[in-house]
């Protein structure tokens, strides 16, 4: 469907030829005669884009300028003037005009100009559809963009979003990547298909191949039945790969083979199948460090990154925190007179935030019920309550000394036995990545 542009300008020679100018680059237009007609015709039209003159026989063109931001922010509005002055041109600007041309102008520049008015505005209306669809999944309407690196990210996030590219979301636990990801694909030319989620570090190492590529009959224990992969589930849609810095590099191989020619291979069969599918990978690990390490292919990673989204922790956006804490406090009912001394806010500023805004919002959530008085002070935040008592960390070292890799190993274990061996929770609780877990049981023969 073509933009709709309303023209606003009382003389009618100019009008008609500023009309035909636009019409013949495939513009629809409607015209108005007066200030008057012209925000009647808003009404009634709700254009994409506004062209008005600023001296007409009844208002002038800034008045219609305020009018319409006022009504309706988002649609951009091209000032344009036989009279005019940087003055002029900064009050227009100030009050909200996407461009301000003097007459006479060249046809090419008010068309060139209508152009990136109108494709400015359909990347923000991108923007806020991906921004407001986090904002209600995630519970934190109007606050998770409210930093300039949340809004850059968004942005590319729209950008990225509709297109096919392959996508690397990177970003510490808790931070979102998997929202991120479903909602590039809902803002995506493949949204009306399938969104497939695979957690790499969830699966058994031999048995990633066929959960990625399928298997088929007999090609291996257990195998009773043909199966397919995540590959040819996600077909027409997106498969969303996470944790993909777990995969052993065998694997590797096979899935930049599956991405660069988008066909698969089941486990036992002979037979290749074309997959028509958008990959979107996420990690908290750093891959290149891994490429330094030999843990991941450098082509691999390549060919994932073709466009690269990085979600800041919380701490690294801090100027979030005032917003999110206002939110949570709304989000759970707290009385009108509660609110964080600024003590306490100051402490939640210089917080590290581990587990970023779900742990923001269990803070803020205990600190509500268990307040002693309306205003919440440092002593109730209790960030650290599931930390060990100073006493249970003092050391003690015997006569004979102690090494402190059996230090290291005994709490490894302690980890594993509370966590029931998931080395996840293990992870979590000892306050380290995964992968560093990972390589201290390798490095100790746990």
């Amino acid at each position: 469907m073509s933009d709709l542009i309303l023209l606003i300008d009382d003389d009618q020679s100019l009008r008609r030829v500023t009309e035909y100018n636009l019409g013949a680059k495939g513009f629809i237009v409607v015209t108005a005669a007066s200030g008057k007609e012209g925000l009647e015709s808003f009404e009634t039209n709700t254009p994409d884009l506004v062209v008005t003159d600023v001296k007409l026989g009844d208002m002038s063109g800034l008045d219609i300028l305020a009018t319409i931001k006022e009504k309706a922010p988002d649609i951009p509005v091209i000032i344009m003037t036989a009279f005019g002055s940087i003055e002029m041109a900064v009050q227009a600007m100030h009050k909200g005009a996407f461009n301000f041309i003097t007459k006479p102008f060249e046809r090419e520049t008010l068309i060139q100009s209508c152009k990136k008015a109108l494709e400015l505005s359909k990347l923000q209306s991108r923007t806020k559809l991906l921004s407001n669809e986090i904002n209600r999944l995630t519970g934190t309407q109007g606050i998770v963009s409210a930093s300039s690196v949340m809004k850059e990210l968004l942005e590319t996030a729209s950008r990225a979003a509709n297109s096919e590219a392959t996508i690397l979301i990177s970003g510490e636990s808790g931070t979102g990547k998997e929202v991120l990801a479903r909602l590039i694909h809902q803002n995506s030319p493949k949204r009306n298909g399938p969104m497939v989620a695979v957690n790499c570090a969830a699966i058994p190492a031999g048995l990633i191949e066929s959960e990625l590529f399928g298997h088929v009959k007999g090609s291996f224990t257990g195998a009773i039945k043909d199966r397919k992969g995540h590959f040819q589930t996600a077909a027409g849609g997106t498969l969303f790969l996470d944790e993909i810095g777990e995969l052993t590099t065998d694997i590797q191989v096979k899935l930049l083979r599956a991405i660069q020619e988008k066909e698969v291979q089941a486990v036992g069969s002979e037979r290749v199948k074309r997959v028509d599918i958008r990959i979107i990978a996420a990690t908290n690990l750093d891959l290149k460090q891994q490429i330094t390490q030999g843990k991941f292919r450098e082509d691999l990673y390549y060919r994932l990154s073709v466009i690269p989204l990085f979600i800041p922790p919380l701490r690294e956006r801090t100027e979030d925190i005032p917003a999110l804490v206002k939110h949570f406090l709304k989000k759970f009912d707290a009385p009108r007179d509660v609110g964080f001394s600024s003590q306490a806010l100051a402490i939640l500023k210089t917080y590290h935030w581990p587990g970023n805004i779900r742990e923001m919002q269990n803070i803020i959530e205990r600190c509500i019920i268990l307040r002693k008085q309306s205003v919440i002070e440092p002593e109730d935040l209790q960030l650290l309550v599931n930390k060990p008592s100073s006493s249970a960390l003092t050391p003690v070292i015997p006569d004979e000394g102690i090494a402190l890799e059996d230090i290291e190993k005994s709490y490894i274990l302690k980890a594993l036995e509370k966590a029931n061996q998931n080395r996840s929770k293990a992870a979590r609780l000892l306050k380290i990545p995964r992968h560093v877990l990972l390589y201290r049981l390798e490095k100790y023969g746990l």
